[in-house]
């Protein structure tokens, strides 16, 4: 091309390339310095205002659904088994027939019972007789004084033979009963545990039942927090534990939260030495037929109450090494590191004692994105119990 073109042409070119090259390095430049002064945007966080809010003191405790009544039933004659009159599994109600003794032997011991007394009440007429006339001939000296007590005594031992042979037949009557093994609870029935034509007798278990209108749940409590109580009591600051019917929530393994409402009816009189704890029990309606003997409950039982607590999300809690603290966002959009001392969970929050004041903005989402305190961050307002979808969920529950 320079070839083609005069020298002074070529020198134009070339000067004029020069300049492009020139021109388009300095626009480069500038772009990089425009972009280092710019920096990247602040992160956004999610902030809440912390609640101040009267609150119930619960503590926490694990347990086992147990039922009211449990009969392991068992018949009260022996025999072999007729028939079986129940579905297993099924509920029933109390005098319901469950099982059937074979009961022909029991048939003809009772009427030989109820012959026996037919015979005793005879024989107790005739001594009457005998000794009524013996009364009669005493008055004229027809007979003597010994004949008179013997025909008395007589009379006497035929009213005792009545007794007894009332008592034997009342006896057959009732072993003819029992060949009925009738349901002495309502409840829920258990699998059978014979079947029709096996020798039974008073100690061959049959079913059992448990009654499930009403449920206890057993739990333990630690040794301090039954001093604790204690000592709560005798300040006056609450009632003796076993004096009263002190309310219990109870959540069993998927349930959120503690929906089932209680009271406690029992507390054992004596504390386990190796555990070091103390059993208690509370009683839960179960008409609705939630609850199962042997579930798992967890069991919240009230010790006590606060005014003005300061509640926060739990997420927003961070830890360095054995310190708690949380950011807070200040009037400058910055982030400032505050330790915090929690107390307990409240209905899905948690309770700061120490390090908050009511007008703080906490941060409770978006936290990993803040590398310093003092970073610049842009915050977006949420509700401090909305922030929780748990503790959202447990608040409609209730």
């Amino acid at each position: 091309m320079f070839e083609k073109l005069g020298g002074r042409q070529a020198i134009m070119v070339t000067a004029l390339m020069a300049g492009l090259v020139v021109l388009s390095g300095c626009e480069s430049q500038a772009d990089t310095q425009d972009g280092a002064d710019q920096g990247p945007p602040p992160p956004e966080v999610s902030v809440a205002q912390v609640l101040v809010e009267d609150v119930e003191l619960w503590d926490a405790f694990t347990g086992r659904i147990e039922a009211v009544e449990t009969v392991d039933l068992r018949p009260r004659v022996s025999g072999y088994i007729d028939s079986i009159h129940y579905t297993e599994g099924q509920d029933v109600e109390k005098g319901d027939v469950l099982f059937t003794i074979d009961p022909r032997p029991y048939r003809a011991e009772l009427a030989r019972a109820e012959a026996a007394l037919q015979r005793a009440r005879a024989g107790a007429e005739l001594a009457r007789s005998e000794a009524a006339r013996a009364e009669a001939l005493a008055q004229s000296r027809s007979i003597s004084r010994e004949e008179l007590d013997q025909r008395r005594a007589a009379a006497a031992t035929a009213e005792a033979d009545i007794l007894a042979a009332q008592a034997s037949a009342d006896t057959a009557r009732l072993n003819m009963a029992f060949t009925e093994v009738r349901a002495p609870i309502a409840g829920r029935t258990g699998r059978a545990l014979v079947t029709p034509g096996n020798l039974v007798s008073e100690a061959t278990p049959l079913t059992r039942i448990v009654a499930l209108d009403r449920v206890h749940v057993h739990f333990h409590s630690d040794e301090q927090a039954y001093l604790r109580y204690e000592a709560m009591s005798r300040n006056g600051e609450r009632e003796n534990l076993r004096g009263a019917s002190f309310p219990v929530r109870v959540g069993l393994a998927n349930d959120v939260g503690y929906p089932y409402l209680g009271e406690v009816d029992f507390v054992d009189n004596r504390l386990d030495a190796e555990a070091g704890t103390i059993l208690a029990r509370a009683v839960l309606d179960n008409s609705e037929g939630r609850f199962a003997p042997g579930m798992y409950a967890r069991v919240q039982l009230l010790a006590g109450s606060a005014d003005d607590s300061l509640l926060i999300d739990d997420k927003a809690v961070l830890t360095d090494q054995d310190r708690k603290y949380v950011y807070v966002v200040d009037a400058e959009g910055r982030a400032m590191r505050r330790d915090v001392q929690l107390g307990r969970m409240i209905d899905g929050l948690r309770v700061v004692t120490e390090g908050l004041e009511p007008t703080d903005q906490v941060v409770v989402s978006g936290a990993q994105r803040i590398f310093f305190p003092g970073m610049q961050v842009a915050a977006q307002s949420v509700d401090m119990r909305g922030a929780d979808v748990t503790a959202g969920e447990y608040a409609a529950m209730r």
